[in-house]
């Protein structure tokens, strides 16, 4: 019998904020959970398709929000039109205060975190969207 695959999506534009991310999730989650990793807001949406048809479980998607083409609240929305489930967690530098006023009010349990980010908060934050599954 296959066992379901529980994936974690990280979504940046900056590789180093993507190699970041993967040593702290790795560092804290070891081999409980697969990784996957996209620099644009499309790819993200590309693997999401992809895996929608296996048997796969997408529990958190971290997405960076000032990206090229497709900002991370217009991913965040889209993500959340199509697949309610997934947790949702925004990284920030430098969001646009109405963006995240509108993404945060059509995402109830959005989570979003400022960047440079402390790594307790981002493994608290990826933590809650175990609690869905």
């Amino acid at each position: 019998m296959d066992e379901t695959k529980k994936i974690i999506l990280c979504v940046d534009d900056e590789k180093i904020v993507l190699d970041s991310l993967r040593s702290q999730l790795s560092r804290h989650f070891g081999k409980q959970f697969e990784y996957e990793f996209a620099e644009s807001g499309m790819e993200a949406l590309e693997i999401l398709e992809e895996f929608q048809s296996e048997n796969v479980d997408i529990l958190v998607i971290v997405s960076d929000w000032l990206m090229p083409n497709m900002k991370g609240d217009e991913l965040l929305l889209e993500v959340h039109k199509r697949f309610p489930n997934i947790r949702k967690v925004m990284l920030t530098g430098q969001a646009d205060k109405n963006a995240l006023i509108n993404v945060s009010s059509k995402i109830e349990d959005l989570e979003v975190l400022s960047k440079p980010w402390k790594e307790e908060d981002i493994i608290h934050a990826i933590q809650q969207g175990f609690k869905k599954v």
